[in-house]
């Protein structure tokens, strides 16, 4: 009962925070209005800038921010207790991440759908961009590379996903064809699209595939490849033909998936089957960093992540049709993601309790399950250790209901595996978008610098050799970098506000101000981690990220200190979009 209570005060909490703090921000603080230009209709291309109904763009932007984030990132931490997991995921995703990614995402589209590095120039200066470029490089390149590693890892994992992923493109782009060639009902051809698409669900649950070593190269290093030459042409495609008409779908089976979920927790929940059998808080598990402020880092998606930032002023905002529509795309799609992480967090610190399968065959079942799983920091930090945590422990919930296990785990299995797929030719589109405005004369061509992202991610993957696992070697950099790219975007967004808002730049102020100590935090102790362990590398790229970090925000201080706060710049800045 204790997980029903917990499911239904959050997203009853979730509504409520949407439709009053949320409007606030847009309709007081923003001063959301239709009558703005938007980039999508004022630089439409047929390719990259097209107005999209909001119900596709939110597809769209959430399959791109979700990805594993808001499932790996609480599967690990609730082993500091599901407590503060949950008040972490709940608080900062309506505080915090909410406001971060639809604040960038009005700044992108009031500066024509320019990247989060090129506003910053525009409010701090040009310098500051450079050292920003540095971060959101970083952070790209290892997206790019390392979800090609993950969904390797996950198709390894799950053989029964394999057919249902692959199949998911042709059924995108044929719908994608009904949509917008022939004028076939939206509502009708993707309700087909993802019916088809669920029946390959069941016939891979039976005819698992799995690949075998080529030339020399692991599994895991022959689907990396294929999936970074995946990444390429989806990527250069015009958004309509594949990443809007599959991200649609990706929606659907989110709705489905959380439907499930929902399901499972109530069958399960008043069967008297479902019992929260982590504890509430443990502060030192063994091995485990400090809950703080590692929480904080662990727990990106589903709380706030700086990648958001990218997606929201690099794909979202040069599709997004008005500007009203921006509230549901930016705030409401944080808003769901942390309803995922949520069901979560129930999950794999209750559902894994209905049963679990230890790698010696046992099978465990309530605290012992959980305490076995989540033993010490090492037991439970991998990624098969991660994912299978969740997948398990929904299968759990979901059989509930009356669905096979087989399938169950099929169908989550391929949930993660296709959002997580989104994310990297999302992240390999938004780094071209990168490239192109920061370097205009050598990237100028969208197959040159694509070409260019992929290449350097295949060069880290295969950094380490033929294991196609190098991009293993820069993810300890990742959380970190994460969490200061969302601090930095947050600065920028204060700064715009503060000209424009007497007090309404405190919704962004102050989460940029803790996300900047957490960070910060995080960031030096990585570096004596690092520096224990002899990892130069490791040493010398977190060093110029502390250095960068302090620089954006010290410059960015700096401006803000010299912000004055004017009521008629915004009416005028709205007046020129209108």
């Amino acid at each position: 009962m204790a997980s029903i209570l917990i499911m239904v005060l959050v997203f009853a909490g979730y509504l409520v925070m949407y439709q009053v703090y949320g409007k606030f921000i847009g309709n007081k603080i923003f001063r959301l209005s239709d009558n703005n230009k938007v980039p999508s209709v004022e630089l439409e291309d047929g390719v990259d800038f097209v107005p999209t109904k909001k119900e596709v763009i939110f597809g769209h932007h959430f399959a791109s921010i979700a990805g594993t984030g808001p499932i790996v990132g609480p599967a690990i931490a609730v082993i500091w207790g599901w407590l503060p997991a949950l008040i972490w995921v709940f608080v900062g995703s309506i505080v915090m991440g909410a406001a971060h990614d639809f604040g960038s995402l009005i700044l992108s589209m009031r500066n024509q759908g320019k990247s989060l590095s090129e506003f910053t120039a525009k409010y701090i200066n040009t310098r500051t961009k450079y050292f920003l470029f540095f971060i959101v490089f970083m952070e790209l390149w290892i997206i790019v590379a390392i979800f090609g590693l993950v969904i390797a890892i996950l198709f390894k994992m799950y053989p029964q996903s394999v057919i249902p992923v692959w199949v998911e493109i042709p059924i995108a782009i044929y719908l994608g064809y009904l949509v917008y060639k022939k004028g076939t009902n939206l509502a009708v051809a993707s309700i087909i699209a993802v019916i088809v698409m669920y029946l390959t669900v069941i016939l891979g649950a039976y005819v698992p595939l799995r690949m075998p070593a080529v030339l020399g190269l692991s599994p895991i290093a022959v689907w990396t490849i294929i999936l970074l030459i995946y990444a390429f042409v989806a990527s250069v495609l015009p958004v309509t033909t594949l990443l809007q008409p599959r991200d649609y779908i990706n929606s659907h089976e989110l709705i489905v998936a959380l439907v499930l979920l929902v399901l499972g927790v109530l069958f399960a929940g008043f069967g008297g089957h479902l019992h929260i059998v982590a504890p509430a808080v443990r502060p030192h598990p063994a091995g485990s960093p400090s809950m703080w402020p590692f929480l904080f880092i662990t727990i990106a998606c589903g709380a706030i992540s700086g990648f958001h930032a990218l997606v929201s002023s690099g794909t979202s905002s040069k599709q997004v049709r008005k500007e009203t529509d921006s509230l549901f795309v930016g705030y409401g799609s944080m808003l769901m993601e942390g309803s995922l992480s949520t069901l979560v967090i129930i999950a794999t610190t209750a559902g894994i309790g209905m049963g679990y399968i230890a790698k010696d065959g046992a099978i465990l079942t309530g605290v012992q399950a959980w305490t076995h799983h989540y033993a010490s920091w090492a037991a439970a930090g991998g990624l098969s250790s991660k994912v299978g945590a969740f997948v398990e422990g929904s299968a759990n919930m979901i059989e509930a209901v009356g669905i096979p296990k087989v399938i169950a785990m099929t169908i989550m299995g391929v949930f993660v595996a296709s959002f997580a797929g989104t994310t990297m030719d999302t992240a390999t589109r938004v780094q071209r978008y990168l490239l192109t405005e920061t370097f205009p004369k050598t990237f100028r061509n969208k197959y040159i610098s694509t070409g260019f992202v992929v290449l350097v991610a295949l060069f880290l993957v295969f950094s380490s050799g033929a294991n196609g696992k190098g991009a293993l070697a820069l993810w300890p950099l990742f959380g970190a970098v994460n969490q200061t790219l969302a601090a930095l975007a947050l600065i920028v967004v204060t700064i715009y506000l503060k000209g424009r808002s007497k007090w309404g730049w405190l919704i962004t102020a102050l989460p940029a101000v803790f996300m900047l100590v957490v960070s910060l935090w995080a960031t030096v102790e990585n570096q004596f981690n690092f520096g224990s362990k002899h990892n130069i590398l490791l040493q010398v790229l977190n060093v110029i990220i502390i250095i960068s970090m302090i620089w954006v925000a010290v410059e960015g201080i700096m401006i803000f200190s010299k912000t004055k706060y004017s009521p008629k710049l915004m009416d005028e800045e709205l007046k020129s979009a209108a």
